[in-house]
């Protein structure tokens, strides 16, 4: 399994490039020492032991292992969804383990978007409802060219007066994305985002995704246990049996499930 960071390579100008400044930029999130241990005793559960680990700004990073690996444990406890037995997560320059259920919850809605394998978008809304509806409930005023600019870069300009029902899942999924963008988050999590589509469906939301790191600056951290889908990103993290077991920069689809079979060999 290749675990070596891909060089940078040589070039003669002064500037950095994109990659390299997003990998001198503070990480936009990270976490020391990451244990996570469900129940006691012999029925204890272990699925974090101890994960360091960076997430550059602007980069779109998959996680990924084999089942029970850690993998979704370690993206619920980057997203203050979960609290880790030990250790320290940070989100951009803000250590939030040990905040309280209030402030978790304002980390939550105001520095972090939420793409799941579930569109979660409320039936009697419409789209631009759904999309809106963050913003509302944090009793924000939306900034209205910024929508326009995600509706019309998710082409949705012409399904906003839409109800979920009337969407194709594929659709969904895009008020989704276009309900995390909006609020301008420090990192987007993606839960196997295209869980629920079609292959041609699942590789444009990925797309997307691409997209609003490239052309938005977004950072993206997406579990997936597609090496297709993780294909996408920049960089794939590699967990197995709780501990981080390598990383691959510039995947693809093949590397990534030579790695998996690796690994799953390894835990069996």
């Amino acid at each position: 399994m290749d675990t070596t960071p891909t060089p940078a390579g040589a070039h003669s100008a002064a500037a950095p490039t994109p990659a390299e400044h997003a990998r001198t930029a503070p990480p936009a999130a990270s976490a020391r020492g990451l244990v996570q241990v469900y129940g006691t005793g012999e029925a204890a559960v272990h699925a974090l032991r101890g994960v360091d680990v960076d997430f550059e700004a602007g980069r779109f990073t998959a996680i990924m292992g084999p089942s029970g690996s850690g993998k979704s444990t370690l993206m619920h406890c980057l997203a203050g969804l979960d609290t880790p037995t030990e250790g320290t997560v940070t989100l951009g320059d803000t250590v939030i383990t040990g905040l309280d259920d209030a402030a978790l919850t304002r980390v939550r809605r105001d520095r972090v978007g939420f793409v799941f394998q579930a569109f979660n978008l409320v039936p009697t809304l419409t789209a631009e409802q759904n999309i809106l509806l963050p913003l509302e409930l944090a009793g924000r005023t939306p900034d209205r060219a910024w929508l326009a600019e995600i509706v019309a870069a998710l082409g949705l300009e012409d399904r906003l007066t839409h109800r979920p029902h009337e969407l194709s899942g594929g659709q969904q999924q895009r008020v989704a994305v276009a309900r995390a963008l909006l609020t301008r988050p420090e990192v987007v999590f993606g839960d196997e985002p295209t869980g629920n589509l079609d292959s041609a469906t699942g590789a444009e939301v990925l797309g997307l995704l691409r997209r609003a790191t490239r052309e938005m600056g977004q950072t993206v951290i997406m579990v997936t246990h597609d090496p297709v889908a993780a294909a996408s990103a920049d960089r794939v993290v590699l967990l197995a049996d709780g501990r981080l077991a390598g990383e691959l920069h510039a995947p693809t689809a093949e590397r990534v499930a030579t790695a998996l079979a690796a690994l799953s060999g390894r835990e069996a």
